[in-house]
C-alpha cells in the first residue's frame, strides 16, 4: 500500500510541477483562428438588415445629449441635424467609418505583450464593469482596490488572456473620483499587457492618457495605439455626453475605442433579433464615425452587447439561442464593414460557478468564436449577468479559452500527422503507446487541461472529492502565491505615483 501511495503521491507532485510550468507559459500575442467563420446569414438577408440600419439612420436617428461639439461635427460633414438629433442619408455614416483601420496593433509596454486587432485574430481579455467580486470562501461582497489587484495579476499570469481589459470589478473602497487613478496604475503596475483605461468622465479619460504618456512618451502615443476606452452606446438611439466626451478624448490622443450598443430585446431594442442587429449596426457605425471626425485614422473596434431578456420578470439572459444567433450575423456585418469585431464572451445570469454558468457560458462564447470576434473583453470571470466576478469562475473560464486556442489552430495535416511511421513500427492489434511516434508527440498532441479532474473514483475521493469550484479556489490561490510584478522603470513608477498623489490633493473625495 505504502508503494502505491508513494507512486500517487510523486503523480500529484508531478501534476503540481506541471500546474506551475503552465503558469509561467509565455501568453500569445493573440488567439489565431486558422478555422473558418460561420456564416449564418445569406446575401439577401445581409442587406436587407444592412438596409434596415439605413433606414433607421435616416428615418430616427441618434441623438446626442448635451454635446453641441458633436452636432456640429456630423453637420459639418453633412448629415442632418435637428435639434439634437443626428439624420444620416443613406450610406453616410458607413461612408464616414472607411477611414477607420481594418487593422491595427496595441502596443503594450512589454513589446512581447503587444497584440493585434483585426484579421483573423481574437484579443481575450477578463470581465469589465462588475461593482461586486464572489469566491468560494468569502461569498458574494463588494469589490475593492485589493480585489481589483488580484485579478490584473491573475490576468498577467494567465497564458490564455492578451489584455488585462479595464474595470475588471469597482474598487468600492476607492472614492468613484479617485479610483480610476489607482485602477490604471494596477494595469501598469501588476501586468505589462495592453489594457483599458476610464471613460466614466472626460477628465477620468484625460487621466488614463496622461499617465499612458507616462509609461509610453507623447511622441509614441501620436501614432501608436496604447491604450483603450470601452463606449457603451446608450441604447436606444442615443449617446450621451460622458460617453461621447471619452471618445472623443480618446480619439483626439490617437488611442482606440470600442463602440458598443448595450441591448436587451425588448428593452433596449424591439423583441425581435433581426431589428436589434439593424439598430445595434446604425449605433455602431455612427459612433464609429465619429471617431473619425475627430482624427481620421484613429483605432476602432466594432462592438456587440446584443443578448434576449425574460419577458416575464425583465430579466436579462444569456446564452440563448436567439442571442447566439444574433451573434453570428452581426459579425457577418461586421466583417462586410471591415472593422475589428468585438463580441459576447462567457455570458452567464448564474449566481455560482454551477452547471448553469457553465451552459449559458459556452452557448455565448463558441458564437463569438465562430462569428470570427476580434475582441472579447467578458471572457473571464463574468457571473449574475455582470454585476459579479467570480474568482473560481475566472479560473474554469480561462482553461476554456485555452481550449479555443487549440481549436483556432485547426487540423495540421502532413507527415507527422498522418502518423506514417507508427503504423511502420506496430503490428495490427498492437496499441501505439509505446510507438516512438507516440513519444514524440505525446506532450502537444492533446490540450492538457489543468482543472478537470480524470483520474479514477478511488484516486479523486483520496484526493478529497473535490468538484471544478473548489479545485480553481485552491489554483487562484496558489496563482497569486506564485505572481512575480514584471519590470517597471522606477523613474517611470515614480512619476505615476507622484502624478496620482498630485491629483487626489486636488480633488475632494466624492463616494457617488
Amino acid at each position: 500500500m505504502s508503494a502505491k501511495r508513494g507512486k500517487r503521491n510523486g503523480g500529484r507532485a508531478a501534476k503540481i510541477a506541471h500546474r506551475k510550468k503552465t503558469s509561467q507559459i509565455e501568453a500569445p500575442k493573440f488567439l489565431t483562428r486558422n478555422i473558418p467563420c460561420y456564416d449564418l446569414l445569406n446575401e439577401d438577408e445581409l442587406v436587407r438588415i444592412e438596409d434596415h440600419a439605413e433606414w433607421i439612420l435616416k428615418e430616427k436617428g441618434i441623438e446626442f445629449w448635451d454635446d453641441d461639439e458633436t452636432l456640429e461635427l456630423f453637420k459639418g460633414a453633412g448629415a442632418t441635424v435637428k435639434k439634437n438629433t443626428v439624420f444620416f442619408d443613406k450610406g453616410h455614416a458607413r461612408d464616414l467609418c472607411k477611414t477607420a483601420p481594418r487593422e491595427f496593433e496595441m502596443h503594450a509596454r512589454n513589446s512581447k505583450r503587444s497584440t493585434i486587432f483585426g484579421g483573423n485574430r481574437l484579443v481575450l481579455g477578463p470581465a469589465y464593469g462588475s461593482p461586486f467580486v464572489y469566491d468560494l470562501k468569502r461569498g458574494r461582497r463588494q469589490g475593492t482596490m485589493e480585489d481589483f489587484n488580484n485579478l490584473v495579476k491573475l490576468t498577467h499570469m494567465t497564458p490564455w488572456l492578451h489584455h488585462t481589459s479595464g474595470t475588471v470589478c469597482e474598487p468600492v473602497d476607492i472614492p468613484v473620483n479617485k479610483r480610476h487613478l489607482d485602477m490604471v496604475y494596477s494595469h501598469i503596475k501588476y501586468s505589462d499587457k495592453p489594457f483599458m483605461g476610464s471613460v466614466t468622465a472626460t477628465e477620468r479619460a484625460e487621466d488614463s492618457i496622461k499617465m499612458a504618456r507616462i509609461v509610453f512618451g507623447e511622441e509614441f502615443m501620436n501614432s501608436n495605439c496604447v491604450i483603450q476606452g470601452n463606449i457603451n452606446v446608450n441604447s436606444p438611439l442615443v449617446y450621451d455626453n460622458t460617453m461621447t466626451g471619452a471618445l472623443k478624448t480618446y480619439a483626439r490622443a490617437n488611442q482606440g475605442v470600442v463602440i458598443t450598443p448595450f441591448i436587451l430585446g425588448g428593452a433596449m431594442s424591439p423583441v425581435t433579433m433581426p431589428a436589434a442587429i439593424a439598430q445595434a449596426h446604425a449605433e455602431t457605425m455612427v459612433g464609429v464615425a465619429l471617431t473619425q471626425l475627430i482624427r481620421p485614422g484613429s483605432s476602432a473596434v466594432y462592438g456587440n452587447f446584443l443578448t434576449t431578456m425574460d419577458l416575464k420578470s425583465g430579466a436579462p439572459t444569456f446564452g440563448t439561442p436567439e442571442s447566439s444567433l444574433a451573434t453570428l450575423a452581426v459579425g457577418q456585418i461586421a466583417r462586410r464593414l471591415g472593422l475589428p469585431f468585438r463580441a459576447g464572451g462567457h455570458y452567464t445570469a448564474s449566481k455560482v460557478t454551477d452547471a448553469q454558468s457553465m451552459q449559458e457560458s459556452a452557448d455565448s462564447m463558441y458564437p463569438a468564436f465562430l462569428a470570427g470576434a476580434n475582441f472579447i473583453h467578458q471572457a473571464a470571470g463574468w457571473l449574475e449577468g455582470g454585476l459579479v466576478v467570480g474568482y473560481e469562475k475566472f479560473i474554469i473560464d480561462s482553461e476554456r479559452l485555452g481550449i479555443l486556442h487549440r481549436i483556432g489552430e485547426g487540423m495540421t495535416i502532413d507527415e507527422n500527422t498522418l502518423a506514417y511511421s507508427a503504423y511502420r513500427e506496430n503490428s495490427p492489434g498492437e496499441n501505439f503507446l509505446g510507438t516512438q511516434h507516440t513519444i514524440e508527440n505525446f506532450e502537444n498532441a492533446n490540450f492538457r487541461c489543468e482543472m478537470a479532474d480524470n483520474n479514477s473514483f478511488e484516486q479523486w475521493a483520496e484526493d478529497g472529492s473535490k468538484n471544478s469550484e473548489q479545485r480553481a479556489y485552491e489554483r487562484w490561490n496558489q496563482m497569486l502565491e506564485e505572481y512575480v510584478e514584471p519590470p517597471l522603470d522606477e523613474s517611470i513608477d515614480e512619476e505615476l505615483i507622484d502624478f496620482i498623489a498630485k491629483k487626489k490633493e486636488g480633488m475632494a473625495d466624492e463616494w457617488y
